[in-house]
């Protein structure tokens, strides 16, 4: 697609004006996704300092793969945009494909999401106490990244609708990503449980 940027060659400043811009492509998947690469760089940093060799190398795999879920969420968006703008016999069909692919899409990010939490929760009692407030910055990032999957997925899902599906329909007829969202629920509530168990430590002015 001409004039279109990716999180690997674009610098920030470019990334995010392009995100500004009145599009899909980047939207805010492919911003759940940078979040989640935020959160893997952090985690990857506090456990270099704490000498925590499995969790760098998973951080680093994660951050990987998150980059490219923020690429990947931003051609799903763009396919959606382009779904609806269709006018022909064919844009039913077109929008929910494009709907079941943004979910899957969300349901990726978020499950790659999910697998970082114990390498947190790790991090949070056993890292250098020192940047105890960087694991909790990672918590904020990767809740946002949680947060985002769960709105999108769950959004994407009931624009199935749109194609004269009932919301009991779509969750009899994707039954998985259905259940991705009660999921993502729980792992923000696991986030918050260890940014509430830290906090003392992490803002002890408050």
């Amino acid at each position: 697609m001409p004039g279109r940027i990716t999180t690997r060659d674009a610098t920030i400043d470019r990334w995010t004006a392009h995100l500004g811009e009145a599009q899909g492509d980047p939207g805010g998947g492919a911003a759940a996704g940078v979040m989640l690469a935020l959160a893997a760089g952090l985690i990857s940093m506090v456990a270099r300092y704490s000498g925590a060799d499995e969790v760098v190398a998973r951080a680093g795999e994660l951050r990987q793969a998150a980059l490219d879920a923020a690429d990947a969420d931003a051609e799903a968006s763009a396919a959606f945009g382009a779904a609806f703008r269709r006018d022909d016999e064919g844009r039913a069909e077109a929008i929910r494909e494009a709907s079941l692919e943004a979910a899957r899409s969300s349901a990726r990010l978020g499950d790659r999401a999910r697998g970082a939490i114990p390498d947190l929760e790790h991090l949070a009692a056993h890292g250098d106490p020192a940047l105890v407030a960087d694991v909790a910055v990672a918590a904020a990032a990767l809740r946002a990244a949680l947060a985002s999957a769960r709105t999108n997925l769950s959004y994407d899902l009931a624009t199935l609708r749109s194609v004269g599906m009932s919301l009991d329909e779509v969750r009899a007829a994707h039954p998985d990503l259905w259940a991705s969202v009660a999921a993502l629920d729980d792992a923000i509530a696991r986030i918050d449980g260890l940014t509430t168990r830290i906090d003392d430590r992490a803002a002890p002015t408050d």
